[in-house]
């Protein structure tokens, strides 16, 4: 199990701030993502704009291979306009 924390439109679309997930330990960041968007179909709408942070280090949507630990954060971050 997982914490997933949701940031700003993340958190709008999904509706909550965070909560705790069951995904695989092994799991590719593509694949976590669309386990996220199962849970909030809504989500899919920022696909192509959405970074990750596991551990507080940022990851991209891809194939890289991502071994969780109970309790793990990841963090839904979408882009962040500002000036």
């Amino acid at each position: 199990q997982v914490s997933v924390l949701y940031f700003a439109r993340s958190a709008e679309l999904a509706g909550l701030r965070c909560e705790t997930l069951s995904v695989p330990r092994e799991i590719t960041s593509l694949q976590l993502w669309e386990e996220i968007v199962k849970a909030h179909p809504r989500l899919a709408v920022i696909r192509d704009q959405v970074v990750f942070a596991v551990r507080q280090e940022y990851v991209l949507l891809g194939d890289q291979l991502l071994v969780l630990q109970p309790g793990d954060e990841v963090a839904i971050i979408p882009p962040i306009s500002g000036g």
